[in-house]
């Protein structure tokens, strides 16, 4: 898929900018909520990216919208069942983990047709659930993610999730607007299932092709996010599973913040506020 195309799924604030429809579902256009007003940054600005889940969110956002699709009918739920024993197992392992979950967002979408119709589902979950996903957004995260809008820094999330799924979590319950860019979806064997996932190398290479490769701070909880973060010039780590926090502190620059947002059964140390007491932010420390 070409670079323009990446950025029609990924940049919805920027096609407003520039006159075109935002590529979001009907429901995210329907009900979003009023936005906080920001500085507009300049095309100078230092460029921020935050990953979602485990960053900003606290659990894998994409699992439970599609546990939440599985649930929806008693035949999706024997479905999965089915499927199970065989993509279950792939699930745990890190190298058939991608075939593994996609086998499960088979089943929750076999039957839809167009991208669009997933978009609109995960609007509808987005909207029956905000508290309980509000619950899960970070506020030491959210304080960071706002103090670098106040200050006009350009700020994108880039995910593994749907950036549909992101885009409607921050716009209607954290009532943020960003570019995301995250994992694209295409039809395939009778259901929308990814077609590009934006993991590891290929985040950065989704992040390239938008313009966005000269990052100043990157902020990560994973592993994966490694190029990502080696790209920055000034890595943040959040919320690490304990056993990656020596990977780290090998692989990234001496200093390195390695943090705890709150996220519960993550490393890092813990912090009670993202802003320190002189307005610093953690990636200041670098």
């Amino acid at each position: 898929m070409s670079g323009g195309a990446i950025a029609a799924v990924a940049a919805p604030a920027a096609a407003v900018a520039s006159g075109g429809a935002p590529a979001v579902g009907a429901a995210t256009a329907a009900i979003t909520a009023p936005t906080r007003r920001y500085p507009t940054p300049g095309d100078a600005a230092p460029l921020i990216v935050f990953d979602f889940d485990h960053t900003l969110y606290d659990g894998d956002s994409g699992s439970h919208l599609f546990a939440w699709l599985i649930r929806r009918s008693p035949w999706r739920v024997l479905l999965a069942l089915l499927l199970a024993p065989v993509f279950g197992p792939m699930v745990a392992f890190l190298p058939t983990r991608r075939v593994g979950i996609s086998g499960f967002v088979w089943a929750g979408t076999v039957g839809l047709r167009r991208v669009r119709d997933l978009d609109a589902l995960i609007d509808a979950y987005v909207a029956a659930h905000v508290e309980e996903i509000r619950a899960r957004l970070l506020p030491v995260a959210l304080e960071v993610f706002h103090a670098h809008r106040e200050r006009g820094d350009r700020v994108v999330v880039a995910t593994g999730a749907p950036p549909e799924l992101a885009r409607a979590i921050l716009a209607f319950v954290a009532h943020e607007d960003v570019p995301v860019v995250g994992t694209l979806a295409g039809p395939r064997l009778g259901a929308v299932v990814a077609a590009r996932h934006c993991h590891n190398e290929e985040k950065m290479r989704m992040l390239r092709e938008l313009g966005w490769g000269d990052i100043d701070a990157a902020y990560s909880d994973s592993w994966a996010d490694l190029p990502l973060l080696l790209a920055a010039r000034r890595p943040v780590v959040v919320n690490p599973k304990p056993g990656s926090i020596e990977r780290f502190r090998d692989a990234l620059p001496p200093g390195t913040p390695i943090l705890n947002w709150g996220c519960p059964g993550r490393g890092g140390e813990p912090v009670a506020t993202g802003i320190a007491e002189d307005g610093t932010l953690p990636a200041d420390r670098l």
